[in-house]
């Protein structure tokens, strides 16, 4: 397993669902990236394959993707298997998390991934699945548990065999994310402690924390680390990311960021210091109109990393500023702004490679920092 810090970007952020997209953002974008950023060095993908990219790939063309990456010396370190379908260019909402843990849909998918991960990495690499966080909370029911627990169970199975047959070691990482069945760090630990998982599969299972989703809940991220460590939960990467905030004085402007593709959820931090919850900014905005006394509100909006403020707007990246110095140098980092399409004009460079490029200079930078300042 290779030990330098691994930084990188998600592909997510790239509009596509087929391989053929896959293929062309990575050669029109990524490589530019990595001229930009790695020059000289491997460059590391968070790639992103929709269930229909997934199934497109024959036997032939996962072999030309292989010495592809050889070509361009790029090594594939983590899939974002959370979203199974189409998530640019039409309304997404909660449809994300569709279809869930619940369906046997999600555990093809998971496999297929795996599979592909298995002839792409080789045998001595620990990589990583990135997956929805259960389902999201509605119309979730104790009597699904069974279920989910399944289906989880025949997917790390097959991670586990995978292994066995000389293949790299691939986690499973669970990303919790406001609303859904798994949403705090507490949460993860009891779904961990619900399972009761067979030892061979448990090492297979893991979190991706991801550093937006845990500052909209308005967690700490020495005390999620903590509780992770705690709990010997295995950190499979963290996503870099932030998100909006707002005192009660401006939290109406946060309303000016609701957009019909993204679910946008909101929490908000009473006076009596207890967080309230709204799937998405509609739902926020009607709450407003009866708000009673409240200190602050944060959005599940992907803001650029390297933004402290967006007008009057605050960001939550104090969060990684903290969090990113904490984590362990063989955990790897990606980068997971997707919005830039539907953020303002004013915080974006003029193209898409110049913003990657600033989001993953600025986690450099911010690692540096934290360097050599100890």
């Amino acid at each position: 397993m290779k030990s330098e810090r691994v930084v990188t970007y998600c592909t997510n952020i790239h509009a596509g669902e087929a391989w053929s997209d896959v293929l062309r953002n990575l050669e029109d974008h990524t490589l530019a990236v990595k001229r930009a950023v790695s020059p000289r060095a491997s460059f590391p993908l968070g790639l992103r394959l929709s269930a229909r990219a997934a199934a497109e790939l024959e036997e032939n063309e996962v072999h030309r993707f292989r010495d592809w990456c050889a070509e361009h010396d790029c090594r594939v370190v983590t899939l974002n298997g959370f979203v199974h379908g189409a998530f640019h260019g039409e309304r997404v909402k909660a449809a994300v998390y569709e279809p869930d843990w619940r369906s046997r849909e999600r555990v093809i998918y998971t496999r297929r991934l795996a599979t592909l991960l298995a002839h792409w990495v080789p045998s001595d690499e620990c990589v990583s699945i990135s997956t929805a966080p259960i389902a999201f909370r509605t119309n979730f029911s104790s009597e699904h548990w069974p279920i989910v627990r399944d289906h989880l169970i025949e997917a790390l199975a097959h991670l586990a065999r995978l292994r066995d047959r000389g293949g790299p070691e691939i986690l499973l990482a669970i990303e919790p994310e406001p609303c859904c069945v798994v949403e705090r760090t507490e949460e993860l630990v009891e779904l961990f402690e619900r399972l009761r998982l067979p030892a061979p599969l448990r090492e297979h299972l893991a979190v991706c924390l991801d550093c937006c989703h845990q500052a909209v809940e308005f967690e700490q991220p020495e005390e999620c680390l903590a509780k992770l460590a705690d709990a010997r939960i295995r950190i499979a990467k963290v996503q870099a990311s932030s998100a909006l905030r707002a005192p009660a004085a401006q939290a109406r402007k946060l309303l000016e960021f609701d957009e019909p593709v993204y679910l946008h959820q909101a929490t908000v931090l009473t006076a009596a210091g207890t967080v309230l919850r709204f799937a998405d900014l509609p739902e926020f905005a009607a709450w407003l109109e009866r708000a009673e006394a409240f200190e602050e509100c944060r959005v599940h909006f992907h803001t650029p990393v390297f933004l402290d403020r967006i007008g009057e707007l605050g960001t939550t990246r104090f969060f990684l500023e903290r969090c990113l110095p904490r984590v362990a140098p063989s955990i790897p980092i990606e980068v997971e702004t997707y919005s830039f399409d539907v953020l303002p004009q004013v915080v974006q460079k003029p193209t898409l490679v110049d913003s990657i490029v600033r989001e993953l200079n600025w986690v450099q930078s911010a690692l540096h920092a934290s360097h050599c300042s100890h």
